[in-house]
Order: structure tokens, then sequence, then C-alpha cells
């Protein structure tokens, strides 16, 4: 085998122009014949072109388990020169089963649990034999057949714990977005395009091409990813995995079928069967335990999500404002809305009060909905009527309880967390169940009419949920609004909607006047603002945030403290401060630090209309 191949080498090597992938074939021909010979059935793909997301040249499978990877550098490079570079620290850092090569050296790199080692080595040839014109004498076979035999008969290790799953999952699905990015840049329309074209029809209208192509990986991986959750035979797959989405979370079902059919372009089906096979070993029944509700305990669940985001595109994820809002926080101000509801509205069921509507306008993964649940529950087993938990649940929570969510992967983590935490609770989610979790951008009022996508049942899914959010917004009268909205500076077109009700912060007391009125654009504002306007509408009720705290003071944000006083019966602040910029101080002159990783202070808003 080996002088086979170093006479096939040395044809393409007297060509005169031979670059690195000309040898490509050579080595997959080489893999082939070794791997036949042990019996083992190996599908090698090679890598159709380089891409700045750094994927390996070589995928590797034994039928349809992934196995593992080989980068293959010009002939006869020292590997030693580039064994440190950023690529390979990359691939150290991804893959738990690695070859590198220059055609006649093969390093195997392994994973151990701390770090990545050099499991094996082989040398078989010298480049100066090859460049007199001349085979070159075959060294170390048996160090290199073992090697090779080491690489194939490799199985993936099980993941056993959600974090590292997270960190699994989010290697793989950040290598995707470079190719759908490289396809909606072709000429020649592909389906992904048209996908494309109803997310900027249906959420958001300026949706670059890098963060769709991050939403659709994303959707694809948590899509798989709850799938597996609801799997229980052996053999997961993604041609499995369609049958297992849920039935109530639609736009995932109809979204995801895609991926099972020819929309799936041909250049990422390899990554997505590499997630696939990552899932299909893992404990998932000891990861489902993690994930469940525990008293007490911080959420496993949103753990998951930021250890995934943080691995996947840190810079990605500041960007869209999307930060973790603390147990304490969180249970701060739905409990403060609780009391409120009863000491001022007369629900003496706080959130369990069947007369009690709420909205989260930004809801993440629903940790403010999935407390005010906790809280309803409570309320109810303290109550002469506790066994009456599952209709209420089933009439009150599943009917009075909205959420509105932009992106694509909160949104799925979201329903997946309501069908943990009600299962917890005692109620178990039927087909016909769910949340009223919306896939929409809450500051579009725009009416969209039913897109002419080829897919039928995708478009027919998102323009239902898109009317069906458009019906909250405008007309379903909310008691109660709470959330952590977006920290996020947002240079997009305003809609009509935002234009309109924004004149009221910026009309009056002279701010129409002021040159630096852009800061008014920042988008906490204007989900208050839509708060603010929603609990005008109707007519009470109750808005709690934790929100950018630059409006307590802000001399720009003037109007708005104005008409939030003329508004507003009573309203309650909690300055949490934590502003890195001035260097703010504790009273004890320590450094004043922030609840969230931002520079910027951020303080608690309760607001009572009567």
């Amino acid at each position: 085998m080996l002088e086979q191949y170093f006479q096939d080498i040395l044809k393409i090597f007297k060509s005169g122009d031979a670059t690195e992938p000309s040898f490509y074939s050579e080595l997959k021909k080489l893999l082939e014949k070794f791997s036949n010979s042990k019996g083992i059935t190996a599908n090698i793909t090679i890598q159709p072109k380089r891409l700045s997301a750094g994927i390996p040249d070589f995928t590797v499978r034994r039928g349809k388990e992934l196995v593992g990877y080989i980068e293959a550098k010009d002939i006869g490079k020292n590997l030693e020169d580039i064994e440190h570079t950023e690529q390979i620290k990359k691939y150290k850092k991804d893959f738990d089963n690695f070859i590198l090569t220059n055609y006649f050296d093969f390093w195997l790199w392994r994973k151990s649990k701390k770090q990545w080692i050099v499991k094996a080595k082989a040398s078989v040839g010298e480049l100066n034999v090859l460049k007199a014109n001349q085979i070159p004498p075959i060294t170390n076979e048996k160090e290199l057949f073992n090697l090779l035999e080491a690489f194939l008969k490799f199985n993936i290790p099980e993941r056993k714990t959600a974090k590292l799953l997270a960190k699994e999952l989010a290697c793989r699905a950040k290598l995707m977005p470079q190719y759908i990015v490289d396809l909606l840049n072709d000429d020649k329309k592909e389906d992904i395009d048209r996908i494309y074209e109803t997310f900027r029809e249906f959420l958001i209208s300026d949706l670059s091409k890098k963060n769709f192509a991050d939403i659709y990986a994303q959707t694809i991986t948590y899509g798989l990813f709850i799938a597996r959750l609801r799997y229980k035979g052996k053999g997961f797959n993604r041609f499995l995995a369609q049958q297992f989405i849920p039935k109530n979370i639609r736009i995932l079902r109809d979204t995801f079928s895609l991926i099972s059919s020819n929309a799936l372009p041909h250049s990422i089906d390899w990554l997505v069967d590499d997630i696939a096979t990552i899932l299909a070993y893992t404990d998932i029944e000891k990861i489902k335990k993690e994930f469940h509700f525990q008293k007490g305990d911080d959420d496993p669940l949103i753990h998951f999500y930021e250890t995934f985001l943080k691995e996947y595109n840190p810079k990605e994820k500041k960007h869209r404002g999307v930060y973790y809002t603390p147990l304490p926080v969180v249970s701060y101000i739905t409990h403060s809305i609780n009391i409120l509801l009863k000491d001022k509205f007369g629900k003496k069921m706080g959130f369990a009060d069947k007369t009690v509507t709420l909205l989260d306008p930004a809801s993440g993964t629903l940790t403010f909905p999935a407390t005010a649940i906790k809280i309803a529950k409570q309320e109810i087993s303290q109550s002469p009527n506790a066994g009456s938990w599952l209709g209420i649940v089933k009439t009150h929570i599943l009917k009075n309880y909205y959420a509105f969510e932009l992106l694509m992967a909160p949104y799925i983590i979201g329903h997946l967390k309501i069908s943990l935490l009600l299962d917890d609770l005692g109620y178990k989610l039927e087909d016909d169940d769910k949340l009223k979790l919306y896939l929409t951008n809450t500051l579009d009022f725009e009416e969209h009419k039913q897109s002419n996508f080829q897919f039928p049942g995708f478009a027919r899914t998102i323009t239902e949920e898109s009317r069906k959010a458009l019906e909250i917004k405008k007309d379903t009268p909310i008691l109660v609004i709470m959330g952590n909205p977006p920290y996020s500076f947002s240079h997009s077109e305003q809609s009509d909607f935002v234009k309109t009700t924004m004149k009221d912060y910026l009309t009056g007391l002279g701010v129409e006047k002021e040159r630096k009125k852009d800061v008014m654009q920042d988008d906490y504002i204007r989900f208050l603002r839509f708060a603010h306007w929603k609990i005008g509408q109707a007519g009470q009720g109750i808005v709690g945030m934790i929100t950018n705290n630059s409006y307590l003071d802000g001399i720009i944000h003037r109007a708005m403290r104005k008409k939030l006083l003329d508004d507003f019966d009573e309203i309650y602040i909690l300055n949490l401060h934590g502003n890195s910029r001035i260097k703010e101080k504790t009273p004890q002159g320590d450094k004043d630090e922030n609840v969230f990783d931002i520079q910027q202070g951020v303080g608690i808003i309760l607001l009572v209309k009567l």
C-alpha cells in the first residue's frame, strides 16, 4: 500500500505545479485501502474548499459514525513549525481524534481530560528522496499502520454533563455559518436563499447574511438537541430527529423539517451528521436530570445556553445584548409584582389569579415567565384549592401568559424550559398544549401577508406566528409586563410604531432641541416605551424590568422621566449601580460590581398604574 502511495505521490510531484490539495486523493486512497484491509468501512470526505471558519481537510466516518478529522499540510512541511499555530490550537480545542500530516509524517492527536497530547507519531519517508525523482524508501510502516488503526477504531467519548455537551455542540455549530454565507453569496439561487428571505420578511428586515447563518446553524443544533432529549432508542441521526420535535412547537417542527429534505445544503450535511453523532453518544438521561428544576438552585438550562453562546461566538452574544439575568434579580422582580398584584389590584392569588395576563416582550429563555409559574404554583399550594393546579395551568397559564422572542435558539430553549418545569410541577404538556411564546420582533407592528415561499408548511406556520403575535401587541389587554430587555444600541430602521410612540419621550422640556437625541434609540428605552404604551392601552397594570439605568439622571431623558411620572401612580426604583465607566464605589469604598458583565450601571424599575 505504501509503495503504491509513494508512486502516485511521485507522479503528481513531478508535474512541477502541485499544491497541497493536489495530493488529497492519494492520501484518501491510502486510507481507504488500509481501512478495507482491516475490515473497516471508512467513509472519507474531502472538504471542497478552505474557509475562514477553519475546517480540517478530511472528515472520516466509520459507516455513519464520526471517527475524526485529518489536516494535511504542504508535502514535507515541518510539522513542528506549525504545531503551535492558531489553526492547530483550534483543532486541538474542537476535536477529539485528529491527524496532522505532511504526507510523510503522521501525528495522531487525542484529547485527554485536561489537555491535548500527541498519542502517536510515524514518519514513513523523506522529501529529499522525492525531490530526486525517486520513490522514498519505506520506513516505520508498522508504526504508521498502528497509528491509522488507532485513529479508525476511535470511539467518540460519551458526553456525561450538560456543560461539556454545550461546548461540543457549539464547536460543531460554529463551523456552519461560513458555508451558509458562501451559499447566499453564490449567484445560483438555492433553497437556503428563500429561507433567508422569509426570515427577513417576517422577523428581522435588516437581517444580515451572517446573522441569518448563525440563526440557521443554531436552529439545526437545538432542533437536534430537543429531538435527542425525546428519543429513547439507539442510533440517533438527523433523519430520525424530525419525528421527535415536539408537535406543539410548530415553527421549529416546520423549520427543522427542511434539514431532512433537499433544502439542507450538501456542503453542511456532514456537519449536521457530526452534531447528530455527538448527541447519539451522550448520556441523555443524566443530562435530562440536570435540566430539571431543583428548589433553590439556579437555572441549569440558562447555563447550558450561556455556555453554548460563549463557545459559539462571545462577540455576537455581546452585540445582541444577550445577558443571563441572575436568579436573585428575577426573583426580586417577580415576587415584587406578585405582592403588588395582591396589595394594589386585589388579586388574592397573585400570578395564579385567572384574571392576570402577563407578557415578557424580550423573553430570552423564559426565565421570568418560568419564575412566575413557580410563584403561581406556591400560591395554589398554600390555598384551599391546592388540587386545582392542573386546571390553573390548562385554563390560565397556557392561556394568559405571553412572551415574545426574536432569536431562534432562546425561543427553542424557552419552550423546552417550560415543558420541563411544568413536568416537574405535575403537568405534562399534551400535543395541543403550548405556552404562548411567539417568534417575533416586539417592536414590529407591520402586518405580513402569507409568503409565497416554496415550502408551504413553513410559510404558513411563520405567517401564523407573526399574525398571532401582532394580535397580542395590538389588541390583547396585558396587566403585567416584565423582563430584561436587550442591552444594545440599535442602528436599525425604526418601525412606524417606534417612531410614533417614542415622540412622547422626545418631546417637551426642550428635549426636541437637543443634538444628542440618538442616545434615546437604545433598545432598553424602546422596550420600556412599548411596555409603557401597552399598560396605557389596558388602562391599568404593572411594569417590572431590569434595564440600563442611564434614564435615572440622563439630561436627554428628562422628557421620558416626566412622561413616566405623569402616567403612572406609583414608581419604585432599585438602583443597582455598577457603572465601571465612572468607577462607582460601594459605601465601604470597594468596587461596585455590576450584576451583568457590562460597564453601564443597571437598575430595577416597577411602574404601577391603578
